[in-house]
């Protein structure tokens, strides 16, 4: 899924950012010479904008997803321009080329999920070939902006999906969760089952080479009892279980191209926190205090009390 905006009757632009599957794509296409047929599609199954942004391995195409979450195979049907095949139940195709000889075009600014107005880069050119569309066609869209938004809840869904594509990777993950505030993948809250020193820096340094978890500028590590959903709780557990000169950790890697708080496009800073109580094996040479836990004898007294007055 990406952005176009229209720059004319016939042309808009193609925003396929740096690091992603189409600019990849295209670059084969830049090596030769050779026009690239494009063709997009819009509506159709409500299941394809899902499928479109999942976090799916590299080379697993996103049809055999929405086929596999609707229990049947999605029906193709060829594009009228080019030899491109597209959903049969899609409600418009517009259908074009990107030529590699022709020079780049600025494309923004462009309100994003990032809460900003992202800045104009420049991005190939989108040629219109063909527009089709069902009768009484539905043109869909999502509203971006300052989150949380809607497209907040459809990364949510799609992380719930795909965790157990992470703890296949790491048993020890118990669960992640990613805050409206941090746009998807800015900030991370990951809780683990830790069992051996250091860890919770294998987890940060696994996720940052996972997929766009390269993206992510924070990472927060907790232990497997705080819920990662509580934003909060983990907050509580960065304050009282770190000592910042210890427990943060530094990396360098590539950042996401709407990102306009790094000195370049594309390239960034990350910053991990342990937040996991700490084990002799990493230094600490102090006991590890017990939280605060109301005992099950109180708790069961003060229950009693509350629904004899009606509390």
């Amino acid at each position: 899924m990406y952005r176009v905006q229209i720059y004319d009757e016939q042309t808009t632009g193609m925003h396929w950012q740096l690091q992603k599957v189409a600019a990849r794509h295209g670059r084969r296409y830049y090596e030769t010479g050779e026009r690239m047929p494009v063709s997009i599609f819009l509506g159709g199954d409500p299941v394809f904008p899902f499928a479109a942004t999942a976090p799916l391995p590299d080379g697993l195409d996103e049809f055999l997803l929405a086929g596999y979450l609707r229990k049947q195979s999605i029906k193709m049907v060829s594009c009228e321009t080019n030899d491109l095949m597209v959903p049969a139940s899609a409600d418009f195709v517009i259908e074009g080329y990107i030529d590699p000889k022709e020079p780049l075009r600025d494309e923004g600014p462009f309100g994003d999920h990032t809460g900003y107005y992202t800045l104009p880069e420049p991005y190939p050119v989108f040629h219109v070939t063909a527009i089709t569309h069902r009768e009484d066609a539905v043109y869909p869209a999502t509203i971006v902006g300052i989150p949380p938004m809607e497209d907040f809840y459809m990364g949510k869904a799609s992380l719930q999906l795909f965790l157990p594509v992470f703890r296949m990777n790491f048993p020890e993950i118990m669960d992640i969760a990613l805050p409206a505030e941090g746009v998807f993948h800015n900030l991370v809250f990951v809780s683990i089952k830790k069992t051996y020193p250091m860890q919770a820096y294998k987890i940060m340094h696994g996720l940052w080479g996972m997929g766009q978890m390269m993206f992510a500028k924070y990472i927060v590590v907790v232990d497997e009892d705080v819920n990662v959903h509580n934003t909060s709780e983990v907050l509580f557990r960065l304050c009282a279980n770190t000592e910042p000169r210890r427990d943060a950790m530094f990396t360098r890697g590539p950042s996401d191209v709407l990102d306009h708080a790094t000195d370049l496009m594309g390239v960034g800073s990350k910053l991990g926190f342990d937040a996991t109580r700490k084990l002799a094996g990493e230094g600490f040479q102090r006991e590890w205090p017990p939280l605060i836990k109301m005992e099950d004898a109180v708790r069961k007294s003060v229950n009693a009390i509350l629904e004899r007055e009606g509390g």
